[in-house]
């Protein structure tokens, strides 16, 4: 495997100039660019589907993550995909993301996605001994929006993050699970907040990533605790046609049970987990056609009662899967289910492209892989 990649990856790069691989950005993603679809493709061509499925898989490090230990092995075999970094000091997290950049290179594999939840709220307890950060609440105008947005971006940057679970746009009257995580219960100030602060984001290279779909804010209970109900209308859907019109990239979904609801009732399933709300209302009904992500998977119990939950999510339409309990037991169930499906099998092959369309459109692979297709050339 390790030789087919670097035969492909070598044959990709001495058919391009390394100005054009040099050139795409995040502005690129959505955009038809012949020369992109021809790199992501020849990508996808050089993996296995176990390394293909792996790249949906991102799990956890930092003090409320897996033990150190842990993530370095997955990324020796290839499990992941990405990595969320939970609360821990700036200096360990760079410290980590370097190690795991070390063994990428090292493996001649796809480079990891880097993420954390660097929302306003959250962002001195994620990483700590930073400076003082005030609440999303707070923030008022959109020149607050965009100034806060800058601040985070650069110690996101300067760490080796490229993805933010940011920012939260519930309609929030200060609930349980969302308190002060929100810009407020104002539907334009959050629509017009949320786009400021994913346009500066992503204008500066973060992945931008707005949550929770269809929306946590006006519900009562928190996820973290029990199953917790949108009884009747989705109120808060209206914030996210203009936020994917704006070019959002990333959505992170919410488990949330949705009952009383003849359209988009989910029967008993929490949204993540539900075809309908994933795929039929978020992809085709809004759109989307970014990277969807589920919450996390191993600690809400909302989530956490449902048997498989990660395949369960992944069939409903999610591309990312967030902090399953086990890495490879989920990628063996999701593989296992592709030999059962053909079509869930082709949905499995867009998420991954997706991925990987990301990765290249963030400049990640051009620091790996052109220096191991040089090494090739050489051999």
């Amino acid at each position: 495997m390790k030789t087919h990649t670097l035969f492909a990856f070598a044959i990709f790069f001495t058919s391009l100039s390394y100005g054009q691989i040099n050139s795409f950005s995040l502005e690129n993603f959505y955009e038809y660019d012949p020369v992109l679809e021809y790199t992501v493709d020849t990508i996808f061509q050089s993996m296995n589907d176990t390394t293909r499925v792996a790249q949906m898989i991102v799990t956890s490090a930092g003090e409320l993550g897996k033990p150190e230990s842990v993530v370095l092995k997955l990324a020796q075999q290839n499990k992941i995909g990405g990595v969320v970094f939970l609360k821990g000091t700036k200096e360990n997290h760079k410290r980590m993301i370097d190690s795991l950049n070390a063994i990428s290179k090292e493996n001649q594999q796809l480079p990891l996605l880097f993420s954390i939840d660097a929302e306003p709220s959250l962002f001195n307890g994620r990483l700590q001994g930073s400076a003082p950060m005030m609440n999303t609440i707070d923030i008022k105008t959109l020149a607050e929006s965009d100034s806060i947005a800058t601040l985070i971006n650069k110690q996101l940057l300067d760490i080796g993050f490229r993805q933010n679970f940011a920012p939260v746009s519930d309609v929030s009257p200060m609930n349980e699970a969302i308190k002060n995580r929100s810009f407020g219960n104002d539907i334009d100030s959050v629509i017009a907040l949320s786009k400021q602060f994913i346009k500066t984001s992503q204008e500066q290279g973060i992945v931008a990533t707005a949550k929770h779909f269809p929306g946590h804010g006006l519900v009562t209970g928190d996820t973290h605790k029990k199953s917790v109900y949108i009884d009747g209308p989705l109120q808060e859907l209206v914030v996210y046609p203009p936020l994917i019109e704006a070019g959002v990239l990333s959505i992170m979904m919410a488990h949330i049970t949705i009952n009383n609801n003849e359209q988009y009732g989910t029967n008993g399933l929490p949204a993540s987990c539900s075809r309908t709300i994933v795929t039929d209302l978020l992809k085709n009904e809004l759109g989307f056609k970014g990277l969807i992500i589920t919450d996390a998977l191993n600690i809400m119990k909302a989530v956490t009662i449902i048997e498989n939950a990660p395949l369960v999510a992944s069939k409903a339409g999610n591309d990312m899967l967030l902090m399953p309990i086990d890495e490879t037991e989920t990628i063996d169930s999701v593989l296992s289910e592709m030999k059962k499906d053909s079509v869930y099998k082709h949905q499995v092959y867009q998420s991954v492209k997706k991925i990987i369309r990301l990765k290249v459109s963030l400049g990640l692979l051009k620091e790996n892989t052109v220096a191991e297709t040089e090494k090739v050339s050489e051999e």
